[in-house]
């Protein structure tokens, strides 16, 4: 088991009544080692306080959470920065590339930080910049690279510290349909390959369903779950029926989108 939540929960605002605000409501969940989960829900549901709680960004206001083996709720400061800077990658909607350094410079960050030896990551760098199909961009800035080529990097720059949990948020929010397939295609070989654990939020359900299974989340609480079978198209009518049930974005089935 990499993650196991229980009876999360987060409040925001004063003590004064009516003046506070709960986006997580005894939240329970449990992630598995190679298992690609996805988040869905309403604007407002919850899904990015989640996430932050999950990337140790926020801390909840109750419940516990055990990361790889760890009590993270009861971490001070600093041991959180370095669980989140070894443990965990992420992948950004807006990709957070840094414009002053190149695509590998902006892929050795983590290992920079974790004080790898120069041959390491000359190696990952190679070894990772392969499998995403990236090495002939290398050398470029992120501003001179397409919108789908920035996200292979930010991939790599979250994937080569091989972290134990890779947290993406509406990875492909910013990519046009091609991009977004060959991003999601890529995500799901690595999951598949590698055994690389995944935990993504999106509102899109052509992304979702890429996912081995789904939760829906609103106000604050876990409402409906749903696993992927052998038919992704499937999974994908699935996925509809319940974000349609939840007041969710409507997307037209006659359109073919595989």
């Amino acid at each position: 088991m990499i993650l196991e939540a229980k009876n999360l929960s987060k409040i925001y605002g004063g003590s004064s009544p009516g003046a506070f605000y709960k986006a997580l409501d005894q939240f329970n969940l449990t992630i598995n080692e190679g298992e690609f989960v996805g988040i869905m829900g309403p604007s407002g549901s919850g899904k990015s306080t989640l996430l932050q709680i999950l990337g140790t960004i926020e801390t909840p206001s109750s419940g516990e959470l055990v990361m790889d083996g760890e009590n993270v709720v009861a971490m001070k400061q600093t041991q959180l920065a370095d669980f989140r800077r070894e443990k965990l990658g992420f992948i950004f909607q807006d990709f957070q590339l840094l414009d002053s350094l190149s695509i590998k410079e902006n892929m050795l960050v983590p290992l920079v930080l974790n004080k790898k030896s120069n041959q390491e990551m000359e190696e990952r760098v190679k070894q990772v910049a392969a499998y995403l199909g990236i090495e002939a961009i290398l050398s470029q800035r992120p501003y001179e690279v397409s919108g789908g080529q920035k996200q292979r990097a930010a991939a790599a720059r979250a994937l080569i510290h091989q972290p134990s949990l890779v947290l993406a948020d509406e990875p492909t929010g910013n990519l046009d349909s091609k991009s977004a397939k060959a991003l999601m295609e890529l995500l799901v070989d690595l999951n598949h390959q590698e055994q690389t654990t995944i935990l993504m939020v999106t509102h899109d359900p052509v992304t979702a369903s890429y996912c081995d299974r789904i939760l829906f989340i609103q106000d604050g609480r876990l409402l409906n779950e749903i696993y992927q079978g052998d038919r992704r198209a499937d999974f994908y009518d699935q996925i509809l029926l319940v974000q349609s049930s939840l007041g969710g974005e409507l997307y037209d089935t006659k359109i073919p989108r595989f």
